[in-house]
Formats: C-alpha cells, sequence, structure tokens
C-alpha cells in the first residue's frame, strides 16, 4: 500500500524566502490527487519528476489566489503533454466560471474532459468514492468558503495465512475469508473457520488537509484520530490577534487542534512571508503537541501503520 504526501509548496500569499504558495499530492493506491495548486506548482511538480498526466483528481479548497492561481497553468500544459483522459476538479462553484473564461479567451479547445463537482460548504460529505478509499470535505472557517479535505481508506480486507492452506480450501473459500466470514458448504455448514487461515486487517490509514481556517474546534469531530493532520500555521502566537482579524490559525492553535483531535502527527504550514525563518512554529506546536513537524517544500510525508 502507498499513501504519501508531496509537500508542493508550503508558503502563505506570495512566494517568499525559497517558498511557492500551497500545494501538496497526496499518492494513495496508485492515485495522484492534487490538493490546492499555488502559482509555482506545475513547476514544483515536473521538479519532483511527477507524471502531471497521472493526476485525475484536483481538490481546491478556496479560490484565495495562493491556493489556486497555478490550476489554469497546469492545465495547459496537461493539454501540451497529449492529455486524454479525464480531470476531474473539486472547487467552489465560481472556478468553473472562471476555468472556462480563460479556455474561452485564449481560443483554447481542450483534447480531454473536465468534470467538474461544485463544492457545497453546508452539504459536506464523500466527493470521491474509489474502491480502495474515500474523499470527504468539510467546512472550515475562513473569509471565504473554504473546504477542508479528509482522505480516509476503507476497510481492508483479512490477510490470508498462507501457510495453513491447503489441496481442500478452494479460491471461493479464500474469497470468503478476505471478507471476514467463515468458509461453509451450499448448506450453510461450517467448513473452515476464518480464524484458523486469517489475520485481522491491517488498520485503514487516513490524512486530514486544513487549508485556510481561523482557529475553530468545531472541525475536531471530522479530523478526530487520523494518522497524519495538515493543519495551517500563518502566524506565531504573538501576533494571535491578527490571525483572528484575518480567519487565519497560530502555530500553537494548530497544534492544540491536533492535541485535541487526538491525531498521529501534525504537520505545520502556509508560512507567513514576515518569516524568514519558520523554526520558531515547530517551538511553538512542540510546546502543546509534541509529535508536531514543519512541512517543507520537496519533503514527502510517508503515512503509515506505527511499527
Amino acid at each position: 500500500m502507498d499513501f504519501r504526501i508531496k509537500i508542493l509548496g508550503n508558503n502563505a500569499a506570495v512566494p517568499a524566502h525559497g517558498r511557492n504558495q500551497t500545494s501538496q499530492l497526496v499518492i494513495i493506491h496508485n492515485q495522484y490527487l492534487l490538493l490546492d495548486c499555488g502559482e509555482n506548482t506545475q513547476q514544483t511538480l515536473l521538479k519532483s519528476k511527477v507524471n502531471i498526466n497521472k493526476i485525475h483528481h484536483i481538490f481546491i479548497s478556496h479560490l484565495h489566489g495562493d491556493h489556486y492561481y497555478g490550476l489554469m497553468g497546469l492545465i495547459s500544459t496537461m493539454q501540451l503533454f497529449g492529455r486524454k483522459r479525464e480531470l476531474s476538479i473539486y472547487a467552489p462553484t465560481i472556478l468553473k466560471e472562471i476555468i472556462d473564461l480563460n479556455l474561452k479567451a485564449s481560443d483554447t479547445r481542450l483534447n480531454f474532459p473536465i468534470t467538474f463537482l461544485s463544492l457545497d460548504q453546508i452539504n459536506q460529505g464523500i466527493i470521491l468514492d474509489h474502491k480502495h478509499f474515500i474523499v470527504k470535505h468539510f467546512p472550515l472557517t475562513h473569509r471565504i468558503v473554504c473546504n477542508g479535505f479528509l482522505i480516509k481508506e476503507k476497510s481492508k480486507p483479512y490477510r490470508i495465512v498462507k501457510e495453513k492452506l491447503h489441496r481442500g480450501i478452494k479460491l471461493s473459500h479464500i474469497a470468503q475469508f478476505l471478507k471476514g466470514n467463515d468458509a461453509r458448504d451450499d448448506e450453510g455448514h461450517l467448513l473452515y473457520s476464518k480464524e484458523d487461515y486469517t489475520l485481522p486487517p491491517k488498520r485503514s490509514l487516513s490524512y486530514a488537509y486544513c487549508s485556510d481556517t481561523v482557529f475553530d474546534v468545531n472541525i475536531i469531530p471530522t479530523i478526530k484520530g487520523v494518522d497524519v493532520l495538515y493543519h495551517e500555521s500563518t502566524f506565531l502566537d504573538d501576533l494571535k490577534d491578527r490571525a483572528k482579524d484575518t480567519f487565519h490559525s497560530t502555530a500553537s492553535q494548530a497544534a492544540t487542534i491536533a492535541k485535541k483531535a487526538n491525531v498521529g502527527k501534525l504537520y505545520l504550514g502556509h508560512y507567513s512571508t514576515r518569516y524568514k525563518e519558520i523554526e520558531p512554529f515547530l517551538d511553538e506546536a512542540r510546546q502543546i503537541f509534541q509529535n508536531s513537524f514543519l512541512s517543507l517544500e520537496g519533503e514527502e510525508i510517508t503515512i503509515a501503520e506505527p511499527k
């Protein structure tokens, strides 16, 4: 199983101090999901040697420019690279008008279809239902409509103990074991107990992405217990009033959410341009939640079961 996050950009507002604007690539079960698309996203994707035409789902949290100004450039490059497969975009409704107007103004006729799924902030829920995982959206509290995203694996199959299999075990029996069922004959009589031939499923893993939001405990029930949480931390705590006024969070507030939600790890990001050095963000967060980390451009985060 492959569940990774590539940090493509981690800065707020404008590129600065070698940091680009917000964007992340989630790779899960060989599916490529792009979360937000700041203006330099395609450059960081290409630098990371990612085949951009493997990206089939793009999720835009909200329509402040540092989260979507790179989208039209990425769509254009996909066209130039010969894309044919459908691209699905999940975003606030008005983004479809912006995309259509750009294509019209440039007289661009795409060789691939775009399916646009409008995110209604009130009716939160599952927006992508893959056979191995789901993606949910949920409301964040920002100056404009903004969504967070929860990516969670579905329940995994039971694990077969191959050493215990014998000639009497048929493929149909194994299919039942994988579902957590005993193997029975047509009359319902027990043939083989699943306890003798299986191990419990591995735990399903999860990732929550909270792009831009004021400190808001209302998100805790949605993100509770996730393996990894990304939560914006635009300011340090001495500017918590500024954070509140601009509908952003501080590093200590992000850590407080992580602690209350009992998550596995917290990654900070969306650093204000006023900060050249970002180590103080980590120091502040770890005073509240020890398992805090900095999101760093070019870094890859692996989500896996604890050893």
